[in-house]
């Protein structure tokens, strides 16, 4: 990645992840999504001088970003390449028993979404990937030219919450007899003869549900949420805080459940009772910003 698009990272609601993590001199503080390290910078400069940082990332090349955004809190830095939902056994591997503050910013990183080689965006052609973690088997070239028609359907229509779900499922076993679907191109235009037309005029793009609801699949993102969000409270300390961004309704409906029952069981206090928003200002300085949700809880 080059440095100009590093320079271009802008981290979402950054103001409001400062003003409710409330972080101070020394704190321990965990990313669980690293990514370009916008967050963490910040939260870097947030607990110096002798603050920790443990930043967790299943994307080396984000990583390797990370580590030269970083590079003046090296010495306070860990960078861990994982998934965030083995948080118990990177905490316990460190000698970490609690920490003060976590964060999860569950918006895929711009240097993904822009690297055509990476295959998470139909805007520009590519390899059907979309891998996060590039280590990993399963890309969704397999699931697009492996999966029956019903399981693609379900994978659309739980993952994406996608109207066509079934339409679009038949396309793509249709066109695959003929010949693999392999790139972004090739899915995008496959999505776009599935969908009745007068339904193509709607303001997002018609493949971007499949194009999430494949991505989710892939890389098994709400079920690394889940467990995350089980693990990763139990090592907050009384006063701790845990913030997590979600970009769509199945991870917002996700951490809002899952805090409510924390609270109820007298684990967490809820700190945001409904989930903040970007202020217009930003999404005017950052589009994606748009559909970003807040929730905030604190270790009781």
């Amino acid at each position: 990645m080059d440095f100009q698009s590093r320079s271009n990272h802008i981290p979402v609601m950054a103001k409001e992840v400062q003003e409710y993590l409330q972080l101070k001199m020394n704190n321990c503080v965990v990313d669980f999504t690293l990514g370009l390290a916008g967050h963490a910078l910040l939260m870097a400069k947030a607990t110096a001088p002798d603050g920790r940082l443990i930043g967790i990332d299943r994307d080396k090349a984000s990583l390797e970003v990370a580590r030269e955004t970083l590079k003046e809190f090296s010495n306070r830095c860990e960078f861990v390449h994982d998934d965030y939902r083995n948080i118990d056994k990177i905490l316990n591997t460190l000698g970490i028993r609690e920490v003060d503050a976590m964060l999860l910013d569950l918006g895929i990183s711009s240097y993904q979404l822009d690297n055509p080689q990476r295959g998470f965006s139909f805007s520009a052609e590519g390899p059907l990937d979309m891998r996060m973690d590039q280590d990993s088997y399963i890309s969704a070239y397999d699931l697009i030219n492996s999966l029956s028609e019903k399981e693609i359907a379900l994978i659309l229509r739980n993952f994406g919450e996608e109207r066509w779900h079934n339409r679009i499922a038949h396309h793509l076993v249709e066109q695959r007899l003929r010949r693999p679907i392999a790139s972004t191109k090739d899915l995008s235009e496959a999505v776009m003869r599935a969908i009745p037309s007068h339904f193509k005029r709607e303001k997002i793009h018609p493949a971007t549900r499949t194009f999430q609801a494949f991505r989710i699949a892939v890389n098994r993102e709400l079920e690394s949420l889940e467990i995350g969000l089980e693990k990763g409270v139990r090592y907050l300390k009384t006063g701790g805080r845990m913030c997590v961004i979600a970009f769509h309704s199945l991870e917002d409906r996700i951490v809002k459940q899952k805090f409510r029952s924390l609270a109820k069981e007298g684990y967490v206090r809820l700190l945001t009772k409904k989930p903040l928003r970007p202020s217009d200002e930003e999404v005017e300085q950052n589009s994606r910003a748009r559909s970003a949700r807040m929730r905030i809880i604190e270790r009781i």
